[in-house]
Order: C-alpha cells, then structure tokens, then sequence
C-alpha cells in the first residue's frame, strides 16, 4: 500500500473523549473513528489490524475441528423468550421492531441462535461432537460506553458452541478449545494468563478466562507462579486464619465518634490499624429483610461470592441508607454486631478478631473492645473478600495479583439453554436425549485495544509482528528531490512484496521528521528508510520498533534481513 494514495489523517493532539492509551492511540493513529457512543469505524489501517487478528483466530479454531457458520445478527424475541433471557438480560438488549410489530434484539450473543439451529440440524448420536464457530458483530447497550474498543456497544466477537451427549465429550472439547486460545493468543504475540472465573450471565458449571496482562486491566488475577495457580480475584478462595482466635482481654466500651463513619476514619481518630477494625455491610436478603456482612477493616467484599450466599438476595443490593436507619437507628457508617438484629455472616478472617473495633449502631459512635461470643453472637462464617497479595493459593503458594483485560472466556454450559429450549437427539439405544453444550469466547476487536494497551510507549502503537498492519514500513525521504531515490524505493517495494513482505510505502511529500513521528506512531514492528545519502553508499537504515536501535543494511541484503527478522519476532 502507498501513503500517497491513502487519505490518512494522524492527530498531533489526544482526543478529550479518549480515557485509556488504546483509545488514545487508535485515534490519533487514524485507526478508527467514532461514529457515535461506544460506536466506531474501522478505517484501513485499523482494519488490516482486525482482518490479521481474524485470521489467527480463524486458523486456530479450523485447526481445533470447528465449523465456521455465519448466524444473523438481528434474533426473534421467541427464542429469547424461551430461555427466559428476553426479561434477565435486562437493558444491554438492544430491542427493536419490525413494520408487523414483532419484537427482535441485535445479538449481544448468540446462545439461544445456535441452539434453535441444533434441535433442527442435529437428530443422532452419531452427529455429535459438533462444534460451530462464527466471526461476526454483536451489540450490547452498555449504561457508559468507555474505554473505545475496550467496552464499546458494538464490537466484533468470535463465538463458537460445542454439542455433545454427555459430560465426558465436553470435557474433550472444553480442553480442545483451551489449548486452540492458548495458541491463538500466543501466535498474536501477546502475554497472557488463563485464570478459573465466573460464569456470570452466561452460566454452566465450570468457566476460565483468558487475560492480556496490563496495567490498565479492568480485572484483578490472582497467581501463584510457584504453583501454577490462577483464577480472577472474583473466584479466588479465602481461607481461615491458622490457629484458634485470641480470648478477650478489653472491656465493651462505647466511643464517640463524630463524623467517622469510614474505616480509614475510624482507624486514624481511635489509633486502631484497620485489621483490627470490623466493617458491617448491611445488604438485601433473600427473605426481603436485611442480612450483615462483616468484613476486617482492611479487605474488601467479594461480590460474587457474597452472591452466592443463600441469605443474600439476588442480585447482590445494598441496603438503602432509608433501611439502614430504621434497623440501626443511625446513618450508613455505624452499624455493628453489637445487639444488631438480623442475621450476620463474617468472613473467616473476621471471624477470628478479638478486642476489635465496630459500629454502635448510634449516630456518631463505635464500640471499642468488642468480642465474639460474649458482646455479639457468634457468627456464621464464610469467605466473602477478595484475595490479597501474600495470602494463600489453594495449593499453598503465595499469591500475587496482576491486572488483566479479559479478552477469551470459555463455558461449559451443560443443558441450561438445551433443556429450555429441547434441544435432543436420539442415543444409541433410540432414547431422546438432551444435549450437553460448550461456549468459547473471544472478543475479536477487543484483543486490538489490548494489545496496544500491552504494547505502546511514549511515541505511540508498539504492535507485535503478526498483529502489524503491514510487516514493514519503507520510508522514502525526500522523494521529489532525487529520481533515483524513487526509483530504488520502486524496487525495492516491488521486490519485498513478490517475496510474500506487505509493505507499507510512505512516498509523500512530507518532511523526514514528520514521517518518522507518524511512524512511531502507527507502530510498524521494522521501520526502513531510504534516502540520497543511503543510496549512494548502497545502504539502508533499519530500525526495530520495539528496541529503537538503527542499523545500516546493504540493500542488496535487505530483503533476507528482513524476512529473518520478521520470521525470529514471529517466532519469540
């Protein structure tokens, strides 16, 4: 491709409306445009980029045994109705109608599509295992599109769905697809972890995501290298403290605290650490009253797993401040076990505090002194918080915790859409059997912002090789100042592309300098500059993105220089 005949636009400036550097960058490189909220276009460039990341994609699953389909974006409000998912999915479902006044939905996903098109395609045993994969747009109507690519409302997802007669099957398949995105992820280049996680909306029995690491991850990983451990901090156990809890010692003492109500207040006028502070977080249970969630001052309450206790009410709801008053007699802030009258789950590690410090259930003071067993009952306890670096594996080792963008989630669904919607085949002894399903994820366009957010320095994109838009970057300086300069950029554009190298050539008009910017810009891993000076030595400058580190060339050496250096960060 020639810059000349591209109508590319780069921006000096970084846009307001773009929070995180992916955003940052995809614009100012003139990757992509919005169009409205959460709402892009792909112009070329950024669509190279998507096309070669499709194509990995597309490569890895064929290679896995899939069947590539293509099933319709716009899906009948009946199938959804079926599942019971047109009311749950709630406003993310972007509903629409046709002239006859039917109802429709633009796929956010595509579950209950492809399960219709099994109980009609799919009738023996002998049909199964079946996996179906598709590349395609979906839409989810997010409250605050944020982040460009990273959480945007329409987006270019790879979604594949496994269906077998039985669990063992899955399990083949489920294993199958978690090695086919380890490779997938691998060959883009990118550093990533597979980590247990929740299944969430989806649902099924057993679930996994795969992470690229950075530090503007919206996700917390929890790992142990020592071990192999890893999970999102949403699935990551808590245990109980070793040893028995200390017998009390301090006297129940009410103190006042004025306009303390949080711990990081508390804990600085009372002199207390915040380990030895208890939070009491009052949430809707499942009976319609209120249920207490205690927590040590200094850990934070896991949503999901707090969800999934059976006093709590589903979704998980805090208690309005309305509620909170007329239970505790005070605002949000004291509430305390202390005489509380509802039920109470502590989290182990809180229920192993002695003499510590909590609400009083009264405007403007706490209790210090307080003990389990003899000034509260003694609670029920539970994991409820999240995991720390330091704490525990499941297998012992320490944990640390990274940030990750979750970019692939596989499912194993078991019958939830297959049941509702009698999704059977006939067995080998001639029964209806229903179907056992798999779900595998990978959010196509997404992996692009992540990659960036991955891969990017203080110049712009740093793109791995086999996301690159084009493989190398030939740079002609001063083009309309020297013929024979022209004429051995020709050449040599020619040359390198008959040998299988896309090329992007830059043969504007354009001072050196601003080539240069927009070429750290844009992120081209070999960047090849060929000038008057160059020419007349019979050399080239050649320069690795990644490392900056510039090199003259023969130019009769250059096009296997290139290969090799192409095929080696390929290869890393």
């Amino acid at each position: 491709m020639r810059l000349s005949q591209l109508p590319w636009n780069t921006l000096k400036e970084t846009p307001a409306e773009a929070e995180v550097v992916s955003h940052q960058l995809l614009l100012r490189a003139g990757l992509i445009r919005r169009l409205t909220s959460g709402i892009f276009t792909w112009m070329p460039l950024g669509l190279r980029v998507l096309r070669r990341v499709e194509q990995v994609v597309r490569e890895e699953m064929d290679r896995a045994g899939a069947l590539e389909i293509l099933m319709p974006a716009v899906q009948p409000a009946e199938l959804w109705q079926e599942t019971g998912r047109w009311d749950r999915y709630g406003d993310l479902l972007l509903r629409i109608r046709d002239r006859h006044e039917r109802d429709y939905c633009f796929g956010p996903t595509h579950e209950e599509v492809i399960t219709d098109l099994a109980r009609r395609e799919l009738r023996s045993y002998r049909q199964l295992p079946v996996n179906y994969y598709q590349i395609q747009t979906k839409f989810r109507d997010e409250i605050r599109p944020r982040f460009g690519l990273m959480r945007a409302r329409e987006f270019v997802m790879k979604d594949a769905y496994s269906f077998h007669l039985d669990q063992a099957s899955l399990d083949e398949s489920y294993a199958t697809m978690a090695g086919a995105y380890g490779r997938i992820f691998t060959r883009l280049g990118l550093r990533f972890r597979t980590v247990e996680a929740d299944s969430g909306e989806i649902g099924g029995s057993r679930s996994q995501e795969f992470h690229v690491l950075a530090d503007s991850g919206e996700d917390a990983i929890a790992y142990c290298d020592a071990d192999g451990y890893a999970a999102n901090v949403e699935m990551a156990p808590t245990f109980a403290p070793r040893g028995p809890r200390a017998a009390p010692a301090a006297t129940l003492t009410r103190v006042a605290t004025p306009a303390s109500r949080t711990i990081g207040e508390v804990s600085g006028l009372l002199g207390v650490p915040a380990q030895r502070c208890l939070k009491t977080l009052l949430v809707e249970g499942a009976d319609g009253g209120l249920v207490a969630l205690a927590l040590r001052g200094d850990h934070t309450l896991n949503a999901v797993k707090a969800e999934r206790l059976p006093q709590v009410a589903k979704p998980l709801a805090m208690a309005s401040p309305e509620r909170i008053l007329a239970l505790t007699g005070a605002p949000t802030g004291f509430a305390g076990p202390v005489g509380l009258a509802v039920p109470l789950v502590a989290d182990h590690a809180a229920g192993k505090l002695a003499d510590f410090v909590a609400g009083a259930n009264a405007d403007g003071f706490h209790h210090t002194g307080v003990n389990w067993g003899r000034d509260a009952a003694e609670p029920v306890c539970a994991d409820l918080r999240n995991v720390e670096p330091g704490d525990p594996s499941p297998h012992g080792g320490p944990l640390q915790i990274a940030r990750g963008i979750e970019v692939g989630h596989i499912f194993q669904l078991g019958t939830k859409y297959s049941q509702a919607m009698k999704a059977t085949v006939l067995d080998h002894d001639g029964q209806e059997r229903v179907m056992t399903m798999g779900c595998y994820g990978i959010g196509v366009s997404r992996i692009v912002a992540a990659a960036i957010e991955q891969n990017h320095d203080a110049q712009g994109i740093v793109w791995p090789g086999p996301m690159s838009p084009f493989d190398v970057m030939l740079l002609v300086l001063n083009p309309k100042n020297s013929d024979a300069v022209t004429a051995a950029a020709e050449k040599l554009y020619l040359q390198w592309r008959q040998a299988g190298l896309e090329v992007l050539l830059d043969d504007r008009d354009a001072r050196p300098g601003v080539k240069f910017a927009e070429a750290d810009l844009l992120g081209i891993p070999h960047r090849v500059v060929i000038g008057e000076r160059g020419l007349k030595d019979g050399v080239v400058e050649y320069r690795h993105r990644r490392d900056g580190a510039e090199e003259k060339v023969a130019i009769s050496d250059a096009l296997a220089f290139l290969i090799r250096n192409r095929d080696a960060g390929a290869a890393a």
